[in-house]
């Protein structure tokens, strides 16, 4: 588990965080390539845009700064867009004179929360699939069967045959640790 209660984008901000790193790259690889595919890229032009955004954000990251009353991923995904631009720009790739909005929204409306909350459960879901190798199996089960699946403590103490106390502490670990590796990410 990461010692520093720093958010995930602040740790890229620090210099030697080959960690902070790796953690970024598996949470957001999918998601940029999903953007990739949307832009109507092949899996191998894709894969090579991919590579290009990370590049960037390499130097762009520990540079920047998260605004709370700024959305990071639409920063991520105008950084995408740029990208695929300059990309087809360069090597004359076919693509559309105006490219699909990677939300297929435009506005601010009920439809656009609808994709926020998309994106906030992708998140959160690829999140606990990188963490769940940081704690032990009784841990994880304890948190995963109250939270996800929804039933009570003593149900889940009885099941593995843990203290209800240790399933409480088992649910705050987790979620303090998801909480700590999504800062400012949501």
């Amino acid at each position: 588990m990461h010692s520093t209660p720093a958010s995930l984008l602040e740790r890229l901000r620090q210099p030697d965080q080959q960690l902070a790193w790796t953690r970024f790259v598996q949470l957001y690889t999918p998601l940029l390539f999903h953007w990739a595919r949307r832009l109507g890229l092949r899996d191998d032009d894709a894969a090579d845009l991919v590579q290009d955004i990370l590049t960037i954000l390499v130097r762009k990251l520990p540079q920047f700064r998260y605004d709370p009353n700024k959305s990071f991923r639409a920063w991520l995904r105008t950084v995408t867009l740029n990208c695929w631009r300059n990309r087809c720009r360069r090597i004359d790739l076919p693509h559309e004179k105006n490219p699909p909005d990677l939300d297929g929204l435009t506005g601010r409306d009920e439809s656009d929360l609808l994709s926020e909350t998309e994106y906030r459960q992708w998140l959160v879901g690829r999140a606990l699939e990188l963490m769940q190798t940081e704690f032990q199996p009784a841990t994880w089960k304890a948190c995963w069967e109250c939270v996800v699946s929804g039933r009570s403590a003593a149900e889940v103490a009885a099941e593995l045959g843990i203290s209800v106390g240790a399933v409480y502490m088992a649910k705050s670990r987790v979620l303090s640790r998801l909480r700590q590796e999504l800062t400012d990410l949501l």
